[in-house]
């Protein structure tokens, strides 16, 4: 088994290609933190008893892995590609159980709101979030303030904690999303 790593523009993650279905297709991304409950989540849990791994993201075929600050990719990737090749060799299934989409805090959007939350959703999904799964991360819509238009992201995977996601949701989310959804004006990231 080949199992292809890339960089992302966050120096503490990597991004690991299994050449298989991690999420799959259909199934929201899975972000774990060290301390998480992962028994549904056998590879995160397997990774999780590397030390010095600090976080697992799931996208449809990639797992970004990051680590913590004090330790180095030299040593951790040699061990992380075994847990992984290791993992899918024995045929282990990512995930255990089909996980439903995490809950948006409840906001209800009616009539002209509703249009425009639909149209910043459209952009994310369609223009953001496959840019972004190429760096091994992933932006989530949670809210839009429909007073001051103001526009609520959430980053995760390897664009969590990445020094340059405040430039990607600055330069790059809140540009675009101003451009076409006039309302907007301006984004902010949910930790």
């Amino acid at each position: 088994m080949f199992i292809q790593t890339e960089d992302t523009p966050n120096p503490a993650t990597l991004k690991f290609l299994p050449g298989r279905d991690v999420a799959g297709k259909g199934r929201p991304p899975q972000d774990f933190q060290r301390g998480d409950d992962v028994n549904h989540a056998p590879l995160a849990e397997m990774l999780f008893m590397i030390p010095d791994i600090a976080r697992v993201f799931f996208g449809e075929d990639y797992v970004s892995v990051t680590k913590s600050e004090t330790s180095e990719w030299k040593h951790l990737k040699p061990a992380t590609l075994g847990a992984i090749m290791d993992f899918f060799v024995a045929g282990g299934t990512p995930l255990t159980e089909q996980i439903a989409a995490e809950l948006d805090e409840e906001h209800t959007y009616e009539g002209e709101t509703l249009e425009i939350v639909e149209q910043i959703k459209e952009l994310i999904e369609l223009r953001v979030r496959p840019a972004v799964a190429q760096d091994g991360g992933d932006i989530v819509f949670k809210h839009f303030d429909e007073t001051d238009g103001a526009v609520f992201l959430e980053m995760r995977g390897a664009c969590a904690g990445c020094p340059s996601s405040s430039m990607t949701l600055k330069s790059g989310v809140e540009n675009l999303l101003k451009h076409y959804v006039p309302e907007v004006t301006r984004v902010e990231q949910v930790i």
